[in-house]
């Protein structure tokens, strides 16, 4: 169909808020047509926005981010809230515009809405053209000899690493031919997603900067300062030896294939062990992806369904004490604080925490993803779940139950020093090292030297570990001779 250069085309931005490598604005831009960029608040969407308060935090700034590079090309970025088709059909009846390009996502949610406005707009004449780029593969094509999904994490990783490098990630255009009569805009503070009383998200920017320039200026510095002894380091929490990209990874400020690539070449300078170890972790998203596009129920329902028998405790008081750290058990508690402080938490003790709620306290898996899915900026919908199941052992390829962490050796294994610990819950800055991981062990000499007083300043452990893990194996024998 021939285009008509005085018609503009719509650029819908959704969790790719960026300029570089970025395939639908590369489309959009070689149109050779004015450019609309939009953005749209879709209420009915769970799932393909901001997943909680956290993250809502951070798309605030992103588009803010984001509205700033398009202002530096003369644009600016389109802010609108409701059904989705019906916000894009009265956007292209009052601009004319003749095409819509998107990136596609993998939500079960996203892709039911996606099909259907496909669908619709090209019965009105409209092109609509959706483009890769969020994940390095594409889950429908990407699937084992028999041509079923991978349900194992490493046939998964070596199916991606034997299928060749990515393509290289395409440069943002140098000059956007940006739309210069725009449809009237939303303002971001009307849509209230920061939080005012109480700002609990006042500790966020300490740590991060939400944007496209954030995120890559995080990947500079991850990559010349700790790709090198990252497999050796990415544990221990207390050292700054993770990429902290996985917030700008979930809202697409940066893409997996501009990730990989920062590690092409590298290996004169940096071991390949570690230049692997973390290309492991970019395709353990991509692995999560797989399996929440062919189980699309995986934030809600067990994979393996044989866990709907398992019997939950469930207990309030329990999941209260997890949920504001304060169990008694310092690497637990430390880690729950971290994610209130900052909406994020380190990948180790990501796994101890939910261990800790999943076995020790045996509160559903699905009560812990739902609170991680709320304070992380990081929120994901399909690294979340699969993840939350992998702990949990109802997973594809997951841990097994009996795997339980015990959360006074994770500590002591992981943050021997107790530094971590010493960072985020202060009550215990002054205890020696041989007992910050288990102050209830600790002598009165040593704790009131310390000024810790158990059950006062600091709890007690709300559960005894060993007689917990004993609780939670038991329950899983029952459910195992049940079946």
């Amino acid at each position: 169909m021939a285009k008509d250069a005085a018609r503009p085309v719509i650029l819908w931005f959704r969790k790719d808020l960026r300029l570089d490598d970025n395939k639908a604005l590369n489309a959009a831009h070689l149109s050779g047509q004015q450019i609309i960029p939009l953005y749209i608040n879709e209420p009915e969407a769970a799932g393909t926005g901001p997943l909680g308060a956290a993250q809502a935090w951070w798309l605030h700034h992103s588009l803010e981010a984001l509205d700033r590079s398009l202002r530096e090309q003369r644009g600016r970025l389109v802010l609108a809230s409701g059904e989705t088709l019906a916000v894009l059909r009265a956007i292209i009846e009052k601009s004319r515009a003749e095409a819509v390009f998107w990136n596609r996502r993998y939500d079960p949610t996203g892709i039911s809405i996606d099909i259907r406005i496909k669908r619709e707009l090209e019965k009105q004449a409209i092109e609509a053209q959706s483009f890769g780029g969020q994940l390095l593969h594409e889950p429908s094509r990407l699937t084992t000899g028999g041509g079923t999904p991978y349900r194992v994490y490493t046939p998964f990783w070596r199916a991606l690493e034997s299928a060749g490098e990515p393509e290289p990630p395409l440069d943002a255009p140098l000059k956007l031919q940006l739309a210069q009569k725009l449809p009237e805009s939303e303002t971001l503070d009307c849509w209230n997603l920061l939080p005012k009383k109480p700002d609990w998200a006042r500790d966020f920017a300490d740590l991060w900067t939400p944007g496209e320039q954030g995120a890559r200026e995080k990947l500079r510095a991850f990559v010349k300062d700790s790709l090198e002894g990252y497999k050796e380091n990415r544990d221990h929490p207390a050292k700054p030896a993770t990429s902290m990209l996985s917030p700008h990874l979930a809202l697409g400020e940066i893409s997996p294939a501009r990730v990989w690539d920062a590690t092409r070449g590298l290996s004169k300078q940096v071991p390949a062990a570690d230049i692997v170890h973390f290309r492991k972790e970019i395709a353990w998203r991509e692995f999560s992806y797989h399996l929440l596009f062919h189980f699309p129920r995986l934030a809600s329902a067990n994979w393996n369904d044989r866990f709907d028998d398992f019997e939950w405790r469930n207990d309030s008081e329990d999941f209260e004490a997890w949920r504001h750290g304060m169990t008694g058990y310092p690497i637990v508690d430390a880690g729950m604080r971290q994610l209130w402080r900052h909406g994020w938490m380190h990948n180790r003790v990501r796994m101890i925490v939910a261990s800790f709620l999943i076995k020790d306290l045996m509160v559903d898996w699905r009560r812990g993803e739902d609170w991680f899915r709320d304070t992380l900026v990081d929120a994901d919908p399909a690294n979340n779940a699969a993840s939350w199941q992998w702990v949990a052992g109802s997973g594809a390829d997951a841990s097994p139950f009996f795997r339980i962490f015990n959360p006074v050796l994770q500590g002591e294994t992981f943050d021997p020093d107790g530094d971590y610990v010493r960072i985020h819950v202060p009550e215990l800055r002054g205890l020696d090292a041989k007992y910050i991981h288990r102050p209830f062990e600790a002598p009165k000499s040593l704790l009131d030297e310390a000024g810790v007083i158990l059950g006062k300043t600091y709890p007690k452990p709300i559960v005894d570990h060993a007689s917990a893990r004993n609780r939670a194996l038991a329950a899983y024998k029952a459910m195992k001779d049940a079946a």
